[in-house]
């Protein structure tokens, strides 16, 4: 009895964490269309593969709108994050200059969003010694995302994978960020930084506050399945890249499992994988799933297939070509990153230099 009083107690509490966050996104959003250039945002990926649709759908045409409306932007490449649950760095370089060809390709621009990596800005990474001292082993252990990421991988939880949260707070912390566009399933990252930044003020810097405590905007993009019906996700191959050719993205598509029923309908609970098709097939034509089901109707899961493969090379078709036309010139790709890592490092000493003040700590 009293395990479940604890677990409703729990399950409130985080409903009602998700409410306040919920409202506070909305408020936010609000203001940032009436005055863009007074926040900062930060987001980014890890460099374990290519992006696909998904990235692009639940992130990166939002970091992109806000950069276009004014938003102070940055995107980190987190290399160091690869480690997190996984053996090797095989393939990193080709990863990360991926990265930022699928951003370019895009639309996010260099003279306006600093992009950077993890492993070139030091002074970033020193802020995690003094937020590990603003949190207890019992909250790193509560965060859902890093017990959901341990599961997937099925890697043993390294000391790295448990301060994950930390090493997401230091990232968004050193250029003060305010506005973190995020999924539901990361908000509890964001609600820890806000939790290290409030923590780390009341303790060294009453007087004068160091940090903002940043608001996540949750993105209204739905949860994007692959071509499954399980989750898009590049371990499962599942993924329709952005950089793939028009032929590799075709016979993707043809493989994709459907079910032995010849009418086609919009049924993302018992029919999951002609559904994620048909969700696909709506994100990037800009209609209705069902709208889509009807009009192929009896016409079966060829036909199906064959419009999901015409519509979504015509979407990626500029992407490609922009993206064919940046990696012809590699050279100008790494001094784009090599300026974003100047450039970090500069936000990332000046805020380490503000943090070491406040603790008394400059000798």
């Amino acid at each position: 009895m009293a395990d479940e009083q604890e677990l409703t107690a729990a399950g409130n509490e985080i409903s009602a964490s998700f409410l306040a966050a919920k409202e506070r996104s909305e408020k936010t959003a609000e203001k940032l269309e009436k005055n863009p250039e007074a926040y900062t945002m930060l987001t980014g990926d890890r460099p374990t593969g290519r992006l696909h649709l998904g990235h692009y759908f639940g992130s990166i045409r939002e970091r992109v709108a806000m950069q276009n409306k004014g938003v102070h932007t940055n995107v980190i490449i987190a290399d160091y994050q690869v480690i997190t649950d996984r053996d090797t760095t095989d393939n990193i370089q080709d990863n990360v200059l991926n990265l930022v060809l699928d951003y370019m390709a895009a639309g996010i621009d260099p003279a306006k969003t600093m992009i950077f990596t993890h492993s070139a800005v030091s002074a970033a990474n020193q802020l995690m010694l003094p937020f590990l001292s603003l949190v207890t082993e019992a909250e790193l252990h509560r965060n859902p995302t890093v017990k959901s990421e341990m599961e997937s991988s099925g890697h043993a939880l390294t000391g790295l994978l448990l301060t994950y949260p930390v090493h997401q707070a230091c990232d968004i912390l050193f250029c003060k960020a305010n506005v973190v566009p995020i999924g539901k399933d990361n908000l509890p990252h964001v609600e820890l930084t806000r939790t290290i930044a409030r923590r780390f003020n009341e303790r060294y810097a009453k007087k004068n506050p160091v940090f903002p405590e940043p608001a996540a905007i949750l993105s209204e993009a739905p949860e994007i399945p692959g071509l499954d019906g399980r989750k898009m996700s590049k371990s499962y191959g599942n993924s329709i890249m952005l950089g793939a050719t028009a032929a590799e993205t075709a016979k993707l598509i043809k493989k994709s499992p459907t079910d032995s029923e010849r009418m086609i309908t919009f049924d993302p609970v018992n029919r999951p994988q002609v559904s994620a098709l048909l969700t696909t097939a709506g994100l990037v034509t800009g209609r209705d799933p069902r709208e889509i089901a009807e009009e192929i109707g009896n016409s079966g899961a060829g036909a199906l297939k064959a419009y999901v493969i015409e519509s979504v090379n015509a979407f990626l078709e500029p992407h490609r070509e922009r993206r064919a036309e940046l990696a012809q010139d590699m050279d100008t790709v790494r001094d784009i990153l090599h300026e974003g890592n100047k450039r970090a490092n500069a936000i990332a000493n000046q805020t380490l230099e503000e943090v070491r003040e406040a603790m008394g700590m400059v000798y």
